[in-house]
């Protein structure tokens, strides 16, 4: 507020005043309690805005207050005198306002200092946990006296020290997932690269003959499609979690189109001696989906179930509509997971089962990029329970 806003309103009030007492004892009365309050309001509000403007150089809280109030003790007495002299009043009378304003003027202070105490020692809390904050602590809880402003910022400041803990555990968290990320990328690298390197190496000394050379290409060509397919999955995953998702989403009949992918699996299934089946009918509703997205999960999900089933096992691809989604399971009579797996399994790099070490088949990635697909499709994706093998689930909105 302005010093000329406090001018006005004591302008107002005084008329106020004067008009009611010249109301009751007449104008000549009135007109004294307008010159009374005007003398003792003006300085009183004029050396209010000084110190507030000059409160820099007076210190802290408390000799802030003191100062206001000493302050205004003194500016009104002096008016109180000005006022008393100009009115002829007796000495006697005059020493009696003036002991009432300074008594006024003590009880205000004392007012003021239990006021101002309550509200310090607030200040200093959030004072405190904002420096505790400064040197790394984040479990902060604030304690104040009142519901005020200094609550609702010591509440801002445990609220500030929450967030602050949860972006650094998201922090850690992704830099651990980045380490171990380029750890796992490290060694499915190095692996074909040390075998292709000793491969070549074999065939530009000529030590070998030409029916080894042969086998020799043929194990670089296994290599070479391992490490392209691994690039080729990484690609995707750096996409699908930056956002770089350019998708048509159409209709998608479900039935026809796992039926389309376990035909397309079914040699491979046949290789490992497992039986591959679809149990999906024409009543299940259509998706709304990418169908050559949607197809690539269902093959990282059939490959990796066949991948996992021994011989003269089974796996079975199921979908039904449930309200306004569709789920699709992909179902083996593997071995099954481990609870510690089955909390990671959608990790990159992490293969369970008794493919877990880092010689297994696959890039470790299908699983990974199966749930960004899922998710990207506004679905998701799980492991419900299974009394034997491993079941996949995920749901679509339907279409």
């Amino acid at each position: 507020m302005s010093v000329w806003r406090g001018i006005a309103a004591l302008a107002v009030a005084s008329a106020l005043g004067g008009a009611a007492l010249g109301a009751v004892y007449g104008v000549g009365d009135g007109s004294l309690m307008v010159l009374f309050m005007v003398a003792c309001g003006a300085p009183s509000i004029v050396g209010a805005h000084l110190l507030a403007r000059w409160r820099a150089s007076v210190g802290g809280l408390t000799r802030q207050f003191a100062a206001g109030v000493g302050l205004i003790v003194v500016l009104v007495s002096s008016g109180v005198a000005a006022v008393a002299a100009l009115m002829f009043v007796s000495p006697h009378d005059a020493f009696i306002m003036a002991l009432l304003v300074l008594f006024a003027g003590a009880l205000t202070a004392y007012a003021a200092a239990v006021l101002a105490h309550g509200v310090l020692r607030d200040i200093e809390h959030v004072r405190d946990g904002v420096l505790v904050v400064g040197e790394g602590g984040r479990k902060l809880g604030i304690a104040t006296s009142g519901h005020d402003e200094i609550a609702e910022l010591a509440a801002a400041a445990s609220r500030m020290a929450a967030q602050l803990a949860a972006s650094e555990a998201e922090r850690d968290l992704a830099e651990s997932a980045r380490s171990d990320l380029i750890a796992a990328v490290s060694h499915d690298l190095r692996t074909p690269l040390t075998s292709l390197r000793l491969l070549a190496d074999a065939i530009e000394d000529e030590l070998v003959d030409p029916q080894d050379r042969q086998r020799y290409l043929t194990q670089m060509s296994v290599h070479l499609a391992s490490l392209s397919a691994l690039i080729e999955d990484l690609f995707e995953l750096s996409r699908i979690e930056a956002g770089d998702i350019r998708w048509s989403m159409q209709q998608v009949a479900l039935d026809e189109l796992v039926a389309e992918t376990v035909e397309a699996m079914r040699p491979h299934a046949d290789e490992k001696r497992v039986a591959v089946r679809a149990e999906v009918n024409g009543s299940v509703a259509p998706a709304r989906a990418n169908p050559e997205k949607l197809q690539r999960v269902l093959f990282n999900l059939i490959q990796n179930a066949i991948r996992h089933t021994p011989a003269d096992g089974g796996v079975t691809v199921a979908a039904e509509s449930t309200g306004s989604r569709v789920e699709v399971e992909v179902a083996d009579t593997g071995e099954g997971l481990a609870a510690r797996d089955r909390e990671r399994i959608f990790e990159p790099f992490v293969r369970g089962g008794a493919g877990r070490s880092r010689s297994g088949e696959g890039t470790g990635l299908g699983l990974t990029i199966c749930r960004g697909i899922v998710e990207a499709h506004g679905g998701e994706i799980w492991l419900p329970d299974s009394a034997a093998g491993t079941r996949v689930r995920f749901s679509l909105p339907r279409a």
